[in-house]
């Protein structure tokens, strides 16, 4: 059986969607009408901004979300998933392609959560950290013992990373005593604030109404999300768990598992790079069959 998984911020690059945009009317037609909708011309920053530019919340999170879309409605009626799942933004990429919601919809929520997301970074200075090569549960036990500050897991990414956040003096506390536990690496994100954290709850209690009005039927297949791991098909409970994803961990390790657990033998990533979230499956299982669209 055969997932798509869709992946989040970060896997935005220079010039991506421009060889779509020139070869396919499709595309073409789309990535025009998001910019319509966005109200400025996204794909001049996609196909031309440098990776700075590419990086700034309200750019990048439309421009994977695009990238994500345009590969899996170009796929036609090959896009025969029997599961779907998305790491963080790209839950929302899963939903779109898995016909839960339209295109314009998935568009203009993910739009209002990056400035939601990119407000609630100004409050307060907050950021992330990569711990690669350390138990998951070494990890929340320190994470818990740090009381005066904000830090918590974010991203169980694969077996050995993990990421943390939290805020700038949370983090660093972290980082310092992590490392003294035997991580390998511990790795301050270049990143605008702390996402998946308690810190982003102004963002969620913002998106908490839009992601509320935006009508969402059952999906074609199930939807594995990222609050819980498990698949689901409700639409009233997929809203929920949108809701609630802002200020939860993205559990991607207990996702897969869940999936290979569920029967699914096959991984096919869409959007990015291709590369990301094909990694963190082989670090699951290293003999699950996965590839890019």
């Amino acid at each position: 059986m055969k997932a798509y998984i869709f992946p989040g911020q970060a896997a935005q690059f220079e010039g991506m969607g421009k060889d779509l945009y020139d070869s396919s009317t499709t595309a073409r037609d789309l990535l025009e009408q998001a910019n319509q909708l966005l109200g400025f011309r996204i794909t001049d920053v996609m196909f031309g901004g440098t990776m700075e530019d590419l990086k700034q919340t309200k750019v990048t999170q439309p421009a994977v979300f695009l990238h994500s879309i345009v590969k899996a409605i170009l796929t036609g009626d090959a896009f025969q998933p029997n599961a779907v799942a998305g790491h963080s933004l790209g839950e929302f990429s899963a939903l779109v392609a898995a016909k839960a919601m339209s295109f314009e919809n998935g568009l203009m929520l993910v739009y209002k959560r990056a400035l939601a997301m990119q407000k609630a970074c100004e409050q307060q200075p907050s950021t992330m950290a990569a711990i690669l090569g350390l138990e998951d549960e070494v990890i929340e036990h320190i994470c818990a013992g740090i009381t005066d500050e904000i830090v918590v897991p974010a991203n169980y990414n694969c077996p050995g990373q993990l990421v943390i956040s939290g805020t700038v003096r949370g983090i660093e506390l972290a980082v310092a005593q992590l490392t003294a536990a035997g991580a390998k690496r511990a790795i301050v994100l270049e990143v605008g604030g702390a996402f998946h954290s308690p810190l982003m709850q102004p963002a969620q209690d913002e998106l908490a109404a839009a992601i509320a009005e935006t009508p969402i039927k059952a999906p074609i297949c199930p939807i594995y999300q990222n609050v819980n791991a498990t698949p689901e098909r409700d639409p009233e409970r997929i809203k929920q768990n949108l809701i609630s994803q802002l200020t939860a961990p993205v559990r991607w390790t207990q996702t897969v598992q869940h999936m290979l657990r569920d029967g699914i033998t096959e991984f096919v990533e869409v959007g990015g790079t291709g590369k990301v979230l094909q990694s963190f499956v082989k670090k699951v299982e290293r003999n699950a069959i996965t590839s890019a669209l």
